[in-house]
């Protein structure tokens, strides 16, 4: 969404005219009903948005709507541009947009839709399941709104259900990966119950998942038990150094990668650009393993491997989609009930609920999934009259082993943008904050930190250094989706000074498997 305003600028749009294609209020609101010759020329740029929408430049289809509704505002622009922002991830734009159709047409039931599918990825069921009734009662016999209905209606029981047990013993405890038998007709790789996770084994199960063959179950279980014990040691926000020789000097490098979303070949091919993790060749993943890509087991799987067979050569933050809610919208959960069951996935939610959250290298470069929170304490430092901002030490005291709640440090730490403006606006996409440079400023004085790294949003050229240089994006799937047309990048350290070296990539080949294959059909409205 931060390049819609140099799009606005290429296309001649001023700021009074749109501040941003997604706002509520965005836009210049004639005082006067339109003539004729207004009316169609806002009905040609809607229908410029449409064509720009099926060929999911979502973007511009946004800004496109965005010029319709200044000349001509009507339910159905903003139930169109409601879409293009869904598309966009920006959930709470979507929202405000949906709400605005329906206050100009209540009986507009796209509206609805739309207004329900926003919420519905924001996991909030209880919100989206009003609106598809609301389109049941203007349209009883709609069957796609009825079969809404029943699916959220199914999520919501099966929510209440797992709440119920998990009052029981925790699943790690109940896992009896011992007990069960490797079949003669399995020819995937195998390990003993004891086995060390050697180098030579996670290269057969890379290799076996390259081929889109399934790991046994009996050893994803152990494994991710292991692994689960693991993390669970590790404090909240980890302190990662530069691989050193044995004079203290610089040898090795760390590389911080972005987003993955399930894309495992283009995992597989960063790998192979940048070499595999070592002693001397660092990695650190920056959350957003699944959800989307259809391929999102092996993808998670694979780092979680590596983890197993080199801790200190490989390094896994907690992003805004190792949660229930986004598991169960985006397709992970369908993808492991696929492959395996129901109790694998509560092993992985249990996984992902003991990641870290953030890390901090060399005492320099802060690295977080979503961004900085612009709540917490004044240190005494920074006067009277200073910004709000968030110490280390709040993050070190965090209890992570949890879903994140809706709001507060740990919602923030997952789910918030920068904005290009300072201060601090409520969030595009419904959770957390957009934060400006002066709350960049702020965190990083009040931390001695130099650098923010962060991922959570697309980027044209897999990177984009904002904030004057002072806070880093860095998105690692390329093409988003089979349909963004972006690149991946990676950013690499390698001196004292943590200067960052940028390397981008575009999408490897895979499978024709399409993204989003175990999700629900919730969006394709």
């Amino acid at each position: 969404m931060s390049r819609l305003v140099d799009i606005a600028a290429e296309l001649g749009t001023t700021d009074s005219e749109t501040s941003s294609p997604g706002s509520s209020s965005p836009v210049t609101v004639p005082l006067a009903p339109p003539d004729e010759v207004t009316i169609a020329r806002a009905n040609a740029l809607k229908d410029e948005g449409n064509k720009f929408l099926t060929v999911a430049k979502y973007s511009l289809a946004a800004l496109k709507y965005s010029e319709a509704i200044a000349l001509y505002p009507n339910a159905i622009y903003y139930s169109n541009r409601a879409q293009a922002l869904i598309k966009l991830e920006a959930y709470g734009e979507a929202i405000s947009d949906a709400n605005e159709a329906i206050k100009l047409d209540p009986k507009y039931i796209k509206a609805y839709y739309r207004r329900a599918s926003a919420n519905y990825a924001l996991g909030k069921l209880k919100a989206a399941l009003k609106d598809f009734k609301s389109v049941t009662s203007i349209v009883p016999k709609d069957p796609d709104a009825a079969a809404k209905v029943k699916l959220c209606e199914k999520i919501l029981r099966e929510d209440a259900f797992q709440r119920a047990i998990e009052m029981d013993a925790p699943i790690e405890s109940t896992v009896d990966y011992a007990s069960i038998a490797v079949e003669e007709s399995y020819h995937g790789p195998r390990l003993e119950v004891d086995a060390p996770v050697t180098p030579e084994f996670v290269q057969d199960v890379l290799d076996h998942f390259r081929a889109e063959k399934i790991l046994h179950r009996k050893y994803v279980m152990m494994l991710l038990l292991r692994a689960i014990d693991m993390f669970k040691r590790l404090p909240p926000l980890l302190r990662i150094a530069l691989p050193r020789d044995s004079a203290n000097a610089v040898d090795g490098t760390l590389t911080v990668c972005g987003d993955t979303h399930g894309q495992y070949y283009d995992l597989l091919n960063i790998f192979e650009l940048g070499g595999m993790p070592s002693e001397k060749n660092v990695f650190l993943f920056n959350g957003d393993y699944v959800d989307r890509g259809s391929f999102s087991f092996e993808t998670v799987f694979a780092l979680v491997l590596l983890k197993l067979s080199a801790p200190s050569s490989l390094h896994m933050l907690r992003g805004n989609h190792e949660t229930k809610n986004m598991n169960k919208i985006y397709g992970f959960e369908g993808e492991v009930k696929h492959k395996y069951d129901n109790e694998v996935m509560k092993l992985f939610t249990k996984l992902f609920q003991s990641l870290p959250l953030a890390a901090v290298l060399e005492n320099k470069v802060f690295v977080v999934h979503g961004g900085l929170s612009t709540n917490g304490n004044v240190g005494p430092e920074d006067g009277p009259n200073a910004l709000t901002s968030v110490s280390l030490g709040e993050i070190e005291a965090l209890d992570r082993f949890r879903e994140p709640p809706e709001a507060g440090l740990m919602s923030d730490l997952l789910w918030s943008d920068p904005q290009p403006q300072r201060g601090r606006a409520p969030s595009k996409r419904g959770l957390g904050f957009s934060f400006g440079p002066d709350y960049t400023e702020a965190f990083l004085r009040r931390n001695n930190l130099q650098l923010v790294i962060r991922s959570h949003e697309v980027r044209d050229e897999g990177y984009e250094e904002e904030h004057g240089g002072k806070v880093i994006t860095v998105f690692s799937a390329p093409n988003y989706c089979d349909q963004m047309g972006n690149k991946g990048a990676y950013i690499r350290f390698g001196a004292d000074d943590m200067t960052p070296s940028f390397t981008k990539f575009v999408a490897a080949p895979h499978p024709n498997v399409p993204p989003m294959r175990y999700a629900g059909n919730m969006f394709s409205l």
